[in-house]
């Protein structure tokens, strides 16, 4: 089977883009040649990876897992040949709040120790799947990884804290509970896996509403319209003067992870997934 790296180049653009025109242009050549490069690909694989209309441009479901692939591939190969001249930085990513408090104390250690190895911090609706397209070297998770192929470890329990307007009748209090938010609405993201209704006990379940991010759900909680449930992580990345964030004392810790492609992980991975170790291990005995 002779793939050559113009065709994972063709099929990357191809489903970023969603549109061969988009992606000849983002790749400097004409659509023929890409419609060629892609026929190419295909009849080389045997498997039809693009549906395409003349209105119409759409991965299949084996075009897609190879443009997740794609990209693994090529970033793995740009990184290898950057790496031959300088140290290339960390990508962190995460879908809303990092390490929580233990960030800024964090990278400043690792800035410390590793100041040749940068860290370049973006966020990301879907980290697993940056990880997995090789947009990104190291994930915070707040779920286990969905799929194979990506490793993972453990790092701390964070608890949950509720989100409620200023001038909500339960921002007076100093903590809640579960059952205090049962006659509320609650505001349960879109991009982040940890708040469902399955929380509450069944029977006892408190009215939901999807939001698409966390700038949507920061804007509900503080208009009144809703309340919310969320890691202790995003009162620290996400302050807000219209919302005040309580202890929840009575629903489960959410586990934090910090999560890495199992192939060809960045060189300097191990040593950050230790010092974070070290690091919070540290940081939360002092603060016990």
């Amino acid at each position: 089977m002779n793939v050559e790296l113009r065709h994972l180049r063709a099929l990357a653009a191809i489903g970023d883009h969603r549109s061969i025109t988009a992606a000849a242009l983002a790749l400097h050549v004409t659509q023929p040649a890409l419609s060629r490069t892609l026929d190419q690909l295909e009849r080389r694989i045997g498997v039809r990876l693009v549906e395409r209309t003349t209105r119409h441009v759409a991965l299949t479901e084996p075009g897609r897992r190879l443009w997740e692939h794609s990209h693994r591939i090529l970033t793995s190969l740009d990184t290898a040949l950057a790496e031959a001249t300088r140290p290339q930085p960390i990508r962190l990513t995460f879908a809303w709040a990092a390490l929580g408090r233990f960030t800024i104390p964090f990278l400043r250690e690792w800035r410390a120790a590793h100041p040749d190895v940068l860290v370049r911090i973006r966020r990301a609706d879907d980290p697993e799947a940056a990880l997995r397209r090789g947009d990104a070297d190291i994930a915070v998770l707040r779920t286990s990884p969905a799929q194979a192929g990506v490793d993972h470890v453990a790092l701390i329990e964070e608890p949950r804290v509720a989100a409620v307007a200023d001038d909500h009748p339960l921002a007076t209090r100093d903590a809640l509970v579960l059952a205090d938010l049962v006659g509320e609405c609650v505001a349960v993201c879109e991009t982040a896996a940890t708040t469902s209704a399955d929380l509450w006990p069944s029977g006892a379940r408190p009215r939901t509403v999807d939001v698409p991010g966390v700038v949507e759900w920061l804007t509900s909680i503080a208009t009144g319209t809703t309340v919310g449930v969320t890691a202790a992580g995003t009162s620290h990345h996400h302050p807000h003067p219209g919302v005040t964030y309580l202890p929840l004392t009575d629903a489960d810790p959410i586990v934090v992870h910090l999560a890495w492609p199992a192939a060809a992980p960045h060189p300097s991975t191990s040593a950050f997934i230790a010092l974070a170790q070290r690091h919070l291990a540290a940081t939360t005995e002092v603060g016990a």
